[in-house]
């Protein structure tokens, strides 16, 4: 089965390029990058030296957008900016699957996505087509898809832990999120906040309240559980290169034990691979995750009133191990191959 990477020289670009050299099933990788065009993959990411071998027949080079159509992938990641993902996958619509990991298709509603983006959807056309890639909810959908939209870290991280709970119990007021993100979830982009004079030793919030474009997103997803849902949410940058730890508050309209939330939890995702609940017993850390597609989620009950606490890789479950995990399901694979389900020691 052949794979192709658009944009495959972006921080989730690479982790797809080294998740799909060690998947089973993958038997050609072609590596897209419109900057890097003709450059051998061993001179933009040297981390990667001569390891991919799966590139054999593009000479281990990045190709072309018009070079990969050529090659008829089955499987198309586009690892590309939002608004401009779209575009660049025009070619590879209803000729492979197209596993996007930026915004383009991920909202529904286009006036909820002009607030977010400041601009429509670049193709409305498509929206109804796309399947929100977030498989522990939308399994029977992505075995179907042709166009999956691969969540965004803020969402899956925030939206794993509420979404069983506030689809069972009722709750008041709204939903509070905090969320702390390592700085490679912002993408390779040259800006001085992003530098590491700035962020060694410094962290803060950013995009407060209902100012972050990744609410409209968490909101559609937590109103398919409980309509109505209100999301405070505001992010944090931390000084990690990867990893997400996400505290959610909730206030529910009767007092909440331990076992009505482990058996919402465990019930909704028995057959969740990837999602591991550690309870109340402790607080999960990022490092227990750096590497996997795991989330794992914690919790502490005061009363009605209830903190969850989720984290994730930013860049596996976050990213591109999430959109492996999407192909996985929709080409009939076994859903863990190719990704590791324990974090690194």
């Amino acid at each position: 089965m052949k794979a192709a990477v658009i944009g495959a020289t972006g921080y989730t670009g690479q982790v797809l390029l080294r998740l799909l050299e060690n998947h089973p099933k993958i038997k050609t990788i072609i590596p897209v990058s419109s900057s890097k065009t003709g450059t051998p993959l061993s001179a933009a990411d040297p981390a990667i030296g001569k390891a991919l071998k799966k590139t054999a027949d593009v000479d281990s080079k990045y190709v072309s957008v018009a070079q990969a159509v050529e090659m008829k992938p089955d499987v198309v990641f586009a690892a590309l900016p939002h608004l401009k993902s779209a575009e660049v996958c025009a070619p590879f619509f209803d000729r492979a699957v197209v596993i996007d990991l930026s915004a383009d298709f991920r909202i529904k509603d286009r006036a909820v996505f002009r607030e977010a983006y400041g601009q429509e959807p670049p193709r409305p056309d498509l929206l109804d087509r796309a399947v929100f890639g977030l498989v522990e909810i939308y399994k029977k959908e992505i075995k179907k898809a042709s166009l999956i939209a691969n969540p965004g870290c803020y969402p899956t991280c925030t939206t794993l832990p509420l979404y069983p709970v506030l689809k069972k119990y009722k709750h008041t007021g709204a939903v509070v999120v905090n969320a702390l993100s390592g700085i490679s979830g912002a993408g390779k982009n040259l800006k001085e906040n992003l530098m590491y004079c700035q962020r060694d030793e410094s962290c803060g919030a950013y995009n407060p309240g209902k100012l972050h474009r990744h609410t409209q997103e968490i909101e559609q997803e937590l109103n398919k559980a409980r309509p109505g849902t209100d999301i405070f949410f505001t992010p944090h940058l931390v000084p990690l290169k990867r990893g997400m730890a996400v505290t959610s508050f909730v206030s529910f309209k009767k007092e909440i034990t331990d076992e009505m939330i482990e058996t919402a939890l465990n019930r909704f995702y028995k057959n969740s691979p990837f999602v591991n609940i550690v309870g109340s017993g402790r607080i999960p850390e990022t490092a227990d995750v750096l590497g996997s597609n795991r989330c794992d989620i914690g919790w502490r009950i005061f009363g009605k009133q209830v903190i969850f606490m989720s984290v994730i890789d930013n860049l596996m479950k976050g990213a591109s191990g999430q959109a492996v995990q999407n192909m996985n399901v929709r080409f009939g694979f076994k859903e863990t191959s190719g990704l590791n389900v324990f974090g690194d020691l």
